[in-house]
């Protein structure tokens, strides 16, 4: 079981990485919850890989700082579409 855990931790992280996906994108591709995306990056990954921890840590950084603008265009889309 720990194996598994731990190769789903590398290819979480490798996913966000490629995609620079959001954890909301990687728990859905992936199956999971967006708290096991967290736990997988910043707790154990962190102890397998740190520099790839890191590095997918960069991105769900920069994607948490740009969220608001995300939300402010879904937003204007569900707005557009239902014909306001």
């Amino acid at each position: 079981m720990k194996d598994y855990i731990e190769e789903r931790a590398v290819e979480i992280a490798s996913y966000i990485i490629e995609t620079k996906a959001t954890v909301r994108q990687t728990a859905k591709k992936f199956g999971i919850s967006k708290s096991t995306v967290h736990k997988d990056i910043t707790e154990r990954l962190l102890q397998i890989n740190p520099s790839l921890a890191a590095q997918a840590r960069k991105v769900l950084d920069i994607n948490k700082s740009e969220r608001h603008i995300r939300g402010g265009l879904a937003t204007r889309e569900k707005y557009l579409h239902m014909g306001h």
